[in-house]
This record gives structure tokens, sequence and C-alpha cells, in this order.
């Protein structure tokens, strides 16, 4: 995060005039114009100020119902210790509940995963024994989550508590509160729909899958609902980034033809140099989270797709309810897969493409010197820092690791088949 001294260095001029010397601040009292007295009262402003950062944090009110969600499922117990700061401790009431919860839900995933594991070690059959393995695979979630979510809630606080301090420099820089229209609506639906899909996903390979007991799925559904949740969690994230890079755009496109200067172009290259750290503070602080995600998703798809198409070699396509339900899981797991893959890709291409198309739009022999050394500068810091979204360097997640996991299943998929054909048929 660009610290606070720095950006307002950025954000006041001191830098470019520093290092040019060419900018003559002095201005007359009876030069200004009412927007230059607004600038400096929003310039008086302190993104390092919790109060004021709790009065611009929209994206904290908005999507607060899903952060309640995660405490409640004791994924990651973060709070709101002060206005305008989120944090992580070990000794907080969050923490105690999430380690509570989870000791209690370890026990019934313990006796649910020692019943399914005897059935895996009873079966002979290569195909009922691949089969048998997806019960147990979706039990493995559950295990990940120390790792995955109180390993990284620290990183996670700091990535919430800067989208305050982001929506207070913006308000500085645009004089706008920057919005997410109909945001709180769709994560409303989007948490009770993560809910009820969990329900229906579990009830549906119970009916449809032999040997998935109704009472063996108490242990999957907070699992499910914790998969479900995390796609929901990196959605609305990445959506968050998209809207404000477009709100920055416009504003940015309006101001420069209201008038254009140095100072102006200064400003909005330190704050999308400050959106272009959001994103990848995203990234970096979920990175655990996501690569394991990834991982389960590419396995379970595998194993599903796998189950289906040796039912189909063995007995036709006949439509019984254990392709059904195969299916079914492969194509939740795709479409969970496809939603987190997208959204970044979306993200990516929006972040940098409004303010570049406005400063190549710019006629530079219209304007001064200093403003078109500015305009160089911003080009160069988008061309430096290109919005990736990349899990700690081990993927960028684009449409490209789509493709990617296709390939990587496909071959998967033609040695598991190359296997089971290759097996005496009385065994397969």
């Amino acid at each position: 995060m660009i610290p606070d001294h720095y950006f307002d260095e950025g954000l006041n001029g001191t830098l470019y005039r520093n290092d040019m010397k060419q900018v003559n601040t002095v201005k007359l009292v009876y030069e200004k114009r009412q927007a230059d007295y607004e600038q400096e009262q929003r310039d008086m402003l302190s993104s390092q100020d919790g109060e004021t950062c709790e009065t611009h944090d929209q994206f904290y009110r908005d999507h607060k119902l899903l952060l309640v969600m995660f405490r409640a499922l004791a994924v990651m117990p973060i709070t709101r210790s002060s206005p305008g700061i989120t944090t992580f401790s070990w000794k907080s009431r969050a923490t105690i509940y999430a380690i509570s919860f989870y000791m209690v839900t370890t026990v019934v995933v313990l006796m649910v995963g020692y019943e399914r594991v005897m059935i895996l070690r009873s079966i002979k059959k290569f195909d009922e024994y691949i089969y048998a393995i997806l019960f147990v695979a979706f039990l493995v979630p559950h295990f990940w989550i120390p790792f995955v979510g109180w390993g990284v809630a620290h990183q996670v606080a700091i990535y919430k508590t800067s989208w305050g301090k982001f929506q207070v420099r913006y308000y500085r820089v645009t004089g706008e509160n920057l919005q997410f229209p109909n945001l709180q609506t769709q994560i409303v639906i989007i948490s009770v729909g993560c809910l009820l899909l969990a329900v229906c996903f579990l009830l549906s390979l119970c009916a449809l899958l032999d040997g998935f007991l109704l009472r063996h799925t108490t242990a999957y559904y907070h699992i499910i609902i914790m998969i479900n949740m995390n796609c929901a969690l990196w959605y609305l994230n990445c959506k968050g980034i998209r809207i404000a890079s477009q709100s920055l755009s416009e504003c940015f496109r309006r101001d420069v033809n209201v008038a254009i200067s140095a100072k102006l172009i200064s400003r909005y290259r330190f704050l999308w140099l400050n959106l272009s750290e959001l994103l990848q503070s995203l990234s970096n602080a979920y990175a655990r989270t996501y690569s394991t995600y990834c991982l389960f998703m590419f396995f379970n798809i595998t194993i599903a797709v796998y189950g289906a198409l040796a039912e189909i070699v063995d007995h036709g396509f006949g439509f019984s309810f254990k392709e059904m339900g195969l299916f079914v899981d492969a194509a939740y797991c795709s479409t969970l897969l496809f939603i987190f893959v997208d959204c970044s890709h979306k993200t990516t291409l929006k972040v940098a493409a409004g303010v570049q198309d406005t400063l190549l739009g710019i006629d530079v022999l219209a304007i001064d010197r200093p403003a078109q050394k500015e305009i160089d500068h911003f080009i160069l810091a988008i061309e430096m820092n290109p919005a990736v979204v990349s899990l700690k360097g081990y993927a960028h997640v684009n449409r490209e690791l789509l493709t990617s996991a296709i390939s990587m299943i496909a071959i998967y998929l033609i040695v598991l088949l190359q296997f089971k054909i290759s097996l005496p048929k009385t065994d397969s």
C-alpha cells in the first residue's frame, strides 16, 4: 500500500514540482475558483483517520453481510475492532468462536469420514474405488480452514482496511464518494443463494449417488457453503475493484475535459496506482485460499467426469442416477471454477483500459510541458504495473488458467481411461 505521506506528497504536487522545477504554484486569492476551495477542504482529510475511513467506506458496509457469514462459518474471524480498522487477533471473540465451532464440526467430519474411509477400504473394483474417493475428497477442505482461513486472516484484514483508505483518497481526488450501485442487494441474493445451492447440491447427490446417506450430509453442509461463499467473495471483490476502476476512469475523463494540468494528472496517477495495489493486495491476501481452491476443483472435476465416462463405457449412456449425480458434481465444480476465473479476467481488463484511453486521447500539443511529462509518467506507470491477478506467482488468474485446467483434466482423463481399458474385464 502506498504510504500516506508519499501519497499526500503526490496529491499536493510536491513530487513533480521538485522533479521538474517548472510549475508555478502561487495563486492569488481572487484567481481561485470554488472548486479550488473545495479541493483544499478535501485535502485536509486523512486516510489514516479511522472515523474518516469509516464514513467513506461504502464497500465495507455493502459486503458486511458476507463477512458476518464467514465469521459464522469460522472461516475468516476478522473483526471491525475500531472505526475504519479491520483486524485479526488470536484472542478475539471471533477467533475463539471459530476454534470452538471448528472443533465441533471436526468431530462430525471425523465420524462421517471414518465411515467413508471404511467403505473405501472395502471396495475392490477400480471404478468403484475412484467413485468413492469423491465422498472423502469433499471432506478435505474442512481441514484446510486453519491454513487457508486463519493463516491468512491478518493479510485479509489489512486488505479490508486498505479499502477504506482508498475510498478516502478517491474522494479527495475526484470530489465524489465511491458508490457501488445495487451491490448490497446482490450480496444478499448471492448469500441466500449460496445457502440454498449447498442444500440442493447435497440433497441431489444424496438422491442420485449410491452410498451417500442422508445423515452423512451433516458433515458436508458447512464445507459446501464455504466453497460457495469463497467463490462469491472473490466475485464480489473483483466486482468492487471493477466498479472502482470504471468510476475512476469516468471522473478522470470528466476532469480532463474541464481543464488539463500537471497537478491533475499527477493526482489521478497516484490514485490509479493505489487501485492497482489494491488489486494486487487482493490476490496476495487470498493466494493460499484460492490456490487450494483451484486444486480442489481440478481434482473433483477430473474424478467426477471419469466416473461418469467409466459408467457410460461399461453400461452405455442410460441416464442412470449414478451418471447424473457425477455430471451434477462435475457441472457444479466447473461452474464455480469458471466464475472464479472469468471475473478475475474481466477485472484486469477494466483496471487500466479507461484511464489509458483518456490519456491517449489528450492532444499533447495543446498542453504545457509539465502536463506532457505527467502523461508520460502515467502511461509508464500503467505499463510498469500491469493489472494481473497473480496467486503469489504460482498462477495468473485469467481465462488462460481455465484453458490450462481443461488441458490438464483431459490428460488425466485419458490416462485414467487407458488404465481402465488395460484392466481385466472381471476387475473393471
